[in-house]
C-alpha cells in the first residue's frame, strides 16, 4: 500500500496541518520544548539514472524552535537530496525521515517522539512483546527497539528502517519512539496509542513479568487487523 502524496498546491494547508501536529503532540504529552519533529510526504518517488526509487521531497517542522514560537511558515520544505528550501534549517533529523519516506511506501506521515513512557523503555533498550493484543496494531507481534546511534546520523536512520521492517512504530535505544502513518491525523492518532501501550506495559512490568499472548493468538489478532477499520462487509467483528 502507498501513502496518498500531497502536492505544492496543498502547501497552506499541510503547513497548517503539520503545525498542528506538532502542537496536537505537545498537547498529548509525546514531547516537551524543542523535543521531537514531525513531517509530511510532499510528492511521489522519482526514479533515478539507475532506474531506483528517489527519496521525496517532504514538509519538516524546524530544527530548535519551540513549537509555542512557530507558525505555519517556519514548517521546512526539503528536496529529494536533502537540501532544504527556505531561511530555516530542518530538524536535525531530517535524515532520518527522508529514509524512512524512501523505505517505506505506506509512509505519508512521520512523528517522531520523547514520549515519557516510551522513552523509558528505549533506554533499558526494551522490545516490546505481546502482553497485549493491540501490539498488532502496528505491523507484528512485537515492537522493536532499534539499536543506539548518534541522532541525525546515518547510522540511526539505517537502526530506525531495520526496526520498522513490517512495522510502522519502533522505539530508539536511548532516544525516543518513531511512528509512521497514511497521513498526519493517522500518524498522530498511532503515535498516541503506541504511546499509551508503552505505558501499559511500563505498568505491567512493575507487577512483574506479564503473561504473553501466544504466537497463535497474536496470529489471529494480525489477520484481523487486515481489515480493521475498513468499510463494513470486509469484517465487522472488532470491539473497536
Amino acid at each position: 500500500m502507498k501513502a496518498t502524496a500531497m502536492k505544492a498546491a496543498d502547501l497552506p494547508a499541510l503547513r497548517d496541518a503539520l503545525l498542528g501536529a506538532m502542537r496536537a503532540m505537545g498537547e498529548a504529552r509525546l514531547n516537551v520544548g524543542t523535543a521531537g519533529n514531525a513531517s509530511v510526504r510532499l510528492d511521489e518517488p522519482r526514479p533515478d539514472a539507475d532506474g531506483h526509487g528517489r527519496a521525496p521531497h517532504m514538509l519538516i517542522t524546524p530544527s530548535g524552535l519551540p513549537v509555542p514560537r512557530c507558525t505555519a511558515d517556519d514548517m521546512v520544505i526539503v528536496d529529494a537530496d536533502g537540501r532544504p528550501l527556505g531561511a530555516l534549517a530542518p530538524s536535525s533529523e531530517w535524515l532520518l525521515h527522508r529514509d524512512l519516506y524512501a523505505a517505506f511506501p505506506a509512509a505519508g506521515a512521520i512523528l517522531h517522539a520523547h514520549a515519557p513512557f516510551a522513552t523509558a523503555l528505549a533506554c533499558q533498550r526494551l522490545d516490546i512483546p505481546p502482553f497485549h493484543y493491540m501490539i498488532a496494531r502496528f505491523g507484528g507481534p512485537t515492537i522493536r527497539c532499534a539499536p543506539y546511534a548518534t541522532f541525525g546520523t546515518q547510522a540511526l536512520s539505517d537502526a530506525a528502517v531495520a526496526a520498522l521492517h513490517e512495522r510502522n512504530a519502533c522505539l530508539l535505544a536511548n532516544h525516543g519512539m518513531v511512528v509512521f502513518g497514511r497521513d498526519l491525523s493517522h500518524a498522530l492518532a498511532l503515535a498516541i496509542e503506541f504511546e499509551t501501550l508503552c505505558e501499559q506495559y511500563w505498568r505491567t512490568l512493575q507487577l512483574g513479568t506479564p503473561v504473553l499472548l501466544s504466537e497463535t493468538e497474536m496470529a489471529e489478532v494480525i489477520e484481523r487487523f487486515r481489515w480493521y477499520g475498513k468499510p463494513r462487509g470486509a469484517g465487522t467483528d472488532s470491539d473497536h
